[in-house]
């Protein structure tokens, strides 16, 4: 990840020495399910313990992170999407930004949407046609990919726009979302739905995978995860990059 190390030194160039080590700084960054799941999240215990830093995420998507920072609310902003394709987002949903030279993004990770199902389903392997099928509602029972006789049900994030829009651009073909869902919020509350009842399907990012669900093999969809401060980042938001590059690559989630 050169260009992450790159702008991590010529953030630390910025770092004031006078800053008082003998208090607990606050750090918040608006975050996308990729961001929080594949790297804020596990690395949270371990930066806060060695950088006396506490770090607050604030799971709200692309978009009002975006919002929240440029409004001075949070202190970075990050998720699962390039930083031109973020600025597109922002102009699609009416909340354009002015003067995008204003802040500076940094590539922190890569994602790759994961389908996660039950971990008792047998179904191993989904095409892109069977996920069309299954995710537009036209498949509607396990045993027409393979599985048992059993209805799909389709667990949803409200939570997850930024990872929810590319699956549905990259697979549904511009068919709509299955209307009946059942609705869910953030990343692990889509693993938790999941893992409590066996005909249902969901999406997340790669980081929310663990024993209590399956993945089955799926054609491969990956995204850039991108955080993004204004000019003069904060002591505690060059600590974590540093952190990011050095040693909290071991908690990472997300893949290169």
């Amino acid at each position: 990840m050169p260009r992450l190390v790159f702008l991590v030194g010529l953030f630390a160039v910025a770092l004031w020495t006078g800053t008082s080590h003998g208090s607990t700084e606050e750090l918040k960054i608006g975050a996308g399910d990729a961001a929080a799941e594949n790297i804020l999240k596990p690395i949270k215990e371990a930066f806060e313990s060695a950088n006396n830093v506490q770090l607050i995420v604030i799971e709200s998507g692309a978009k009002v992170a975006f919002a929240d920072l440029k409004r001075a609310g949070v202190d970075a902003a990050a998720a699962g999407i390039g930083y031109p394709a973020w600025l597109e987002l922002m102009k699609r949903e009416g909340a354009e930004i002015e003067d995008p030279a204003v802040f500076q993004p940094v590539t922190i990770g890569k994602d790759h949407i994961v389908v996660v199902t039950n971990r008792d389903n047998p179904v191993k392997r989904l095409s892109a046609e069977q996920l069309r099928g299954i995710f537009s509602g036209e498949v509607e029972n396990w045993n027409q990919v393979g599985g048992p006789d059993l209805p799909i049900m389709v667990v949803w994030g409200s939570l997850m726009p930024d990872t929810n829009a590319l699956f549905v651009s990259a697979f549904l073909a511009g068919k709509p979302l299955v209307n009946d869902v059942l609705d869910a919020t953030t990343a692990e509350d889509v693993r938790a739905n999941i893992a409590a009842n066996p005909s249902a399907i969901g999406i997340g990012p790669a980081g929310i995978l663990d024993g209590s669900v399956a993945s089955p093999e799926t054609p491969p969809l990956s995204r850039d995860i991108t955080l993004i401060s204004r000019a003069n980042p904060p002591n505690a938001l060059l600590k974590l990059l540093e952190f990011i590059a050095g040693d909290g690559r071991k908690f990472i989630k997300a893949t290169e």
